[in-house]
């Protein structure tokens, strides 16, 4: 099973590397990873997509506890959220198929961000079976190249803000 992590830490160098490491030496495989500003300069927020069963994910929010940079570990997994993915795909589109490229586009809500003469590039974002879908819509045109930005959650209704976290 995939839990979507959460991780408030201290905004220093070397934080990201600590966290990663920690992971890693115990052989937990990182499946998405995106590090952020919060609303508080002093603090980010780590975003994790891991697999595991429930008791590998405790493991792994108990190792992240451990370290003093980490405020605090949230499993949003347990809790109603909203996620986004991000991703920006040139799509070649070669003999005129620039129309139909655009259609798909638009029927998955994306914006095409720079033309050329032989592909577009298209910035897609939402939840991840959505980005999915566009990449295999948009396969038989000849991916260029693409790249992913790790998923970004907040929790809905409940405010996970820095003030609320650091005060409890």
């Amino acid at each position: 099973m995939r839990h979507v992590l959460s991780a408030l830490v201290v905004n220093r160098p070397g934080v990201l590397a600590h966290i990663s490491g920690m992971l890693a030496s115990r052989e937990y495989n990182i499946d998405s990873l995106a590090v952020g500003a919060t609303e508080d300069p002093e603090f980010s927020r780590m975003t994790f997509v891991v697999a595991g069963d429930e008791h590998q994910l405790d493991q792994v929010r108990k190792q992240l506890e451990k370290i003093v940079t980490v405020v605090k570990v949230i499993d949003y997994s347990k809790e109603e959220y909203v996620e986004r993915d991000l991703m920006l795909i040139k799509v070649a589109t070669p003999d005129g198929s620039r129309t139909a490229v655009k259609e798909l586009v638009e029927i998955f809500r994306g914006k095409i961000v720079d033309v050329s003469a032989d592909h577009v590039m298209i910035e897609i974002s939402g939840q991840e079976r959505k980005v999915d879908a566009f990449i295999d819509a948009v396969r038989p045109f000849g991916i260029l190249e693409m790249v992913r930005a790790g998923r970004i959650a907040l929790l809905r209704g409940k405010t996970a803000s820095v003030d609320s976290i650091v005060k409890s």
